[in-house]
């Protein structure tokens, strides 16, 4: 055999053991007399010593022309160190090798293989399957599967079945753009890959499954931002005979299982939230909600003086920043330039300092007094100490521009803890929003989402007021689940599709297989995807998905390893019926 321990488990116990072990040189330091090296693999690390005094001329010579990365096989015996590292589970003991073969030469690495590195993120991407050799990223992939097994654990006991459904489905015009796969034996015709298996999770409700689940792979070709990938994994469930507490009480008892299993804490409490009070608080709808700097309407308060700016903006809104009134001018001044910045887009900001003694001084003392700045501290919840920014504008952009300086100012104070864990459901979402490009109305989640009991009939007269039977779960401030319960009535759906813009045909093309189904008894069904990606980081104190994706694509969705996407030959293009457009 290879070995018969791995570089992990030695300790001073096994002293005068003879043992087998391979892995990869991580270094070597070569006194000429003495040559110790340290023998990596996927549990830990290893020394090993070779001494001319009691090691074979043979050996010596092999030890000596060790590089970084060469992967070895050796036989030796445990014995304890002269000088302990207390920093690595085996460093009480070293091996004294009497034995030696090399498996494989290595060429010198572009990038230091260890805990810290010196090599970019680029440059670790490219090279992927060295860097998985670091503890950190292979503890993340260790962590993701302790955190899928968990869940996969959980939901088994609760009756879950785990399906597979298909990667080759049909194109449909909702959401984002599929990616495509075009057919060699059906001529013109494609495939889609799936963005989520919604309509298959739905047929098995029909067909009986009652609660399923898949750790499964969606794919959206849609344009890339940071920490964005266009293939991803959810944890996609579904639910029969179910209301929309069902489905919340089932997945409050999954987080708060993942939460306790994977990291220790105890998390009682879901609080709910609905879309209108998170837009108001917070200025988007998965706040976080570990630190304060709720949103203050400032209207009433600040207009109907002289100062235009606010009397023309219609919102005016505020938060209060703990403890800001520490803040130097020049740190004020760059906030100020912070959210001038084009992607935040505000034209400026009104700050007001709340003195320890109770007094005010603001920006523009020149049009408002203390009486009304203390009107301004009452509504945003400031203390003696604090700062108040105060942002104006039309209402969707101004929330938004506040929300990225909430999130932006707590991140600077340290008020966003990994290890501090806050989960939040956010209801009653919109169930329609209104697209000014195509001037009509876009399902805000899908055309399977069904409206809130009893608000079928607005659709006729309020399309934009009607609530979806939708919920999402929030985890400080990031969504890491959403979903809703589904329309199962063939009249209900039709008229959906046609309050969506869809023509009889059109619905009938994209959908007609599920609208089939519908006609044989489909039962009350809803469900929830998780973002596993996205989950998982969280979970470990983090929120950059890529580290905790084997092979994850960079933010131009190229995977820079195996160089793809890539050309592909002309005659399997012509195999394909495609035609490739030169560009101009």
């Amino acid at each position: 055999m290879y070995r018969t321990k791995n570089n992990g488990e030695l300790r001073i116990d096994h002293v005068n053991e003879t043992v087998t072990l391979a892995g990869w040189v991580q270094k070597t330091r070569d006194k000429g007399f003495m040559v110790w090296v340290d023998l990596r693999d996927r549990y830990g690390i290893t020394q090993l010593i070779f001494d001319e005094e009691r090691t074979s001329k043979d050996v010596m010579d092999m030890a000596s022309k060790l590089g970084r990365e060469f992967v070895i096989q050796v036989k030796g015996t445990v014995i304890e160190r002269e000088s302990k590292n207390k920093n690595i589970p085996t460093g009480e003991i070293e091996v004294l090798v009497s034995k030696i073969v090399i498996l494989n030469e290595s060429l010198t690495p572009p990038f230091t293989i260890e805990n810290e590195t010196d090599g970019g993120e680029d440059l670790r991407m490219k090279y992927r399957y060295l860097d998985i050799r670091r503890a950190p990223v292979r503890k993340n992939l260790e962590f993701r599967h302790k955190v899928t097994m968990a869940v996969r654990n959980y939901l088994s006991a609760k009756n879950f079945v785990e399906v597979e459904t298909p990667y080759l489905i049909k194109s449909t015009p909702e959401g984002a753009r599929d990616f495509v796969v075009p057919s060699r034996m059906n001529e013109g015709e494609f495939y889609a890959l799936p963005q989520s298996p919604q309509t298959f999770k739905q047929l098995l409700m029909i067909g009986g499954m009652d609660k399923y689940f898949q750790i499964v792979k969606c794919f959206r070709d849609e344009d890339l931002r940071a920490d964005r990938q266009p293939e991803f994994t959810q944890i996609d469930c579904e639910m029969a005979f179910v209301e929309q507490e069902d489905i919340l009480q089932t997945f409050e008892g999954l987080t708060r299982h993942l939460l306790k299993e994977i990291n220790g804490v105890d998390v009682e409490t879901f609080p709910r939230m609905t879309f209108d009070e998170a837009m108001m608080k917070y200025g988007n709808d998965k706040p976080d909600i570990r630190f304060g700097m709720e949103f203050g309407e400032l209207n009433a308060v600040t207009q109907h003086k002289e100062f235009n700016v606010f009397n023309k903006a219609e919102l005016v809104i505020g938060i209060a920043v703990p403890g800001g009134n520490n803040f130097t001018r020049k740190e004020i001044d760059q906030w100020i330039e912070w959210v001038r910045r084009p992607q935040i887009g505000a034209l400026g900001m009104v700050y007001c300092r709340y003195n320890d003694d109770g007094s005010f001084k603001s920006s523009v003392d020149k049009f408002y007094d203390q009486e009304d700045l203390a009107a301004w501290a009452k509504a945003t919840g400031a203390s003696p100490g604090d700062i108040v920014f105060i942002l104006s504008g039309e209402t969707n952009k101004v929330r938004a521009q506040l929300s990225a300086l909430r999130m932006q100012i707590a991140e600077k104070l340290g008020l966003r803890k990994a290890q501090e864990f806050a989960p939040l459901w956010v209801v009653d979402f919109p169930l329609l929003e209104w697209d000014e490009e195509t001037k009509r109305y876009h399902a805000m989640h899908h055309p399977f989402t069904s409206p809130k009991p009893g608000q079928m009939e607005l659709l006729k007269s309020d399309p934009g007021a009607v609530k979806a039977n939708a919920y999402d779960l929030v985890l400080n401030g990031n969504e890491i689940g959403g979903g809703s319960i589904r329309i199962h009535n063939k009249q209900i759906q039709a008229q959906m599709f046609d309050y969506l813009g869809f023509t009889p045909e059109e619905a009938r093309a994209q959908f007609g297989f599920l609208m089939d189904a519908f006609e044989y008894g489909a039962p009350p069904h809803g469900g929830i995807a998780f973002g596993l990606d996205r989950l998982v980081a969280i979970l470990g104190g983090q929120e950059t998905i890529r580290d905790f994706i084997a092979f994850p694509k960079n933010n131009a969705g190229r995977d820079v390893m195996i160089d793809a996407p890539a050309p592909i030959d002309p005659e399997q293009l012509k195999e394909l019926h495609l035609q490739l457009q030169r560009k101009p």
